[in-house]
């Protein structure tokens, strides 16, 4: 465990840094309520890429994947691999469409507004807060909770400090200092994988690959089997893996807002098809560590599956850890600000917020996220159901939006 003292000089140093980060890059350029919305035009294929990896992969690739393979085989881990890539694959292929036929959207439901009407841009907007609070309270919880891990430090302490600083520069700049701060928080998760991987080899490979196929030992008492990389069993569960969070993450505004963020249809193409291998492999990564973890022996809480396996780590990587984790969970709260305040400004007021109330909207998202955290922070199956429910909306809803596409459907 990190000592408190160190762990707060890295939380406040690492936020003091992306706050410095983000006021750097929002003091460039003056922005309109159209360009801090949607930084239309601006990005090259790399900054997308890197941007859609960095705000797609939250402190959530800590917890999730490894809890999916403490607890499932092959095709839990891999359908989860596979579902964090589908959604920039499908960006890949329909984005261009979408700008084509909405030249000046901003978000999905400004597509869904032109081919269904109004009522249904409304309807579409709502399930995207849902999904997308939902996904930000929850990252709060994991980011206190990786913090209290590593460090004892109490739970809201790191959840508050995120939050004031997020919303600090993504207040001055929007969506451009998003996609900025993005570029360098890419390459701390980028570091994190390399890390983990140096780390796997450190342990020996033959071993961690044995320990990844065995089943969890307490497994023979319980007549319950789970945790195997080499358990080809969950095959419909890796499918409903990748139906749900691929209909999920397509109301994931922050997706969409990067493909009018794009310069031309070949930025949106490459960058996308970049994002969807960099998270690919990322998440694959660590759901094969869960199945390690579960090879080792039961633990209490498989949610920490991935924390239990370093636990014994020295400080100073874990204290690596805990400034990857403050990273992570700045791309994709900036993220989720800016699509929530988008859905707001464009969808559900209809256009009518200018610079500044969306402004005010963006410190609006903070503290309600945070009460949401601290309100759920102990009961994580309650937050997994509101996950649900919105991936329930979201499954009923993709397919009828995307067959829009063609003429031949009606509203």
């Amino acid at each position: 465990m990190i000592t408190s003292s160190i762990a707060y000089i890295l939380l406040f140093g690492s936020l003091a840094f992306f706050a410095w980060l983000g006021y750097r890059e929002s003091s460039e350029k003056e922005l309109d309520t159209d360009f801090f919305l949607s930084a239309r035009g601006s990005q090259n294929w790399i900054m997308i890429g890197l941007s859609l990896f960095a705000s797609g992969m939250g402190i959530w690739i800590l917890f999730g994947p490894s809890e999916v393979g403490y607890y499932g085989g092959f095709y839990d881990v891999f359908g989860y691999a596979l579902s964090s890539a589908t959604p920039f694959i499908l960006l890949a292929y329909l984005g261009p469409i979408i700008r084509k036929l909405t030249p000046d959207g901003v978000t999905l439901a400004d597509f869904v507004r032109q081919k269904m009407g109004r009522p249904m841009q409304l309807y579409v907007g709502i399930i995207s807060l849902i999904y997308m609070f939902t996904f930000m309270f929850a990252e709060y919880i994991a980011i206190g909770r990786a913090v209290e891990f590593l460090s004892g430090i109490d739970f809201l302490i790191p959840i508050i400090c995120v939050a004031c600083v997020t919303t600090f520069y993504t207040v001055i700049g929007g969506l451009p200092v998003s996609i900025k701060t993005d570029r360098i928080q890419s390459l701390f998760i980028i570091w994190l994988v390399i890390c983990v991987v140096l780390l796997i080899f450190n342990e020996g490979l033959s071993g961690t690959i044995t320990d990844a196929q065995a089943y969890t030992p307490e497994d023979i008492e319980w007549d319950w089997y789970h945790g195997s990389i080499s358990d080809y069993s969950t095959f419909k569960a890796g499918l409903a893996l990748v139906l749900a969070i691929t209909a999920a993450e397509m109301f994931s505004q922050g997706n969409w807002q990067r493909t009018w963020a794009s310069k031309d249809d070949n930025s949106l193409q490459k960058g996308a098809i970049m994002a969807s291998i960099l998270c690919f492999i990322t998440v694959l990564l660590f759901g094969f560590l869960g199945t390690v973890t579960a090879g080792r022996g039961a633990i209490n809480d498989p949610s920490i599956a991935f924390f239990e396996l370093i636990s014994n780590y020295p400080e100073p990587v874990l204290a690596m850890l805990l400034v990857l984790g403050v990273a992570l969970v700045c791309s994709s709260i900036d993220t989720l600000q800016n699509a929530i305040v988008a859905v707001i400004s464009r969808d559900l007021t209809d256009s009518k917020f200018n610079i500044q109330q969306a402004r005010y909207a963006v410190i609006a998202t903070a503290p309600i996220a945070i009460l949401l955290a601290w309100y759920y922070s102990e009961d994580a199956l309650s937050v997994f159901r509101v996950f649900l429910v919105a991936d329930l909306f979201a499954a009923a809803t993709v397919l009828p939006i995307f067959l829009s596409l063609s003429n031949r459907v009606t509203w």
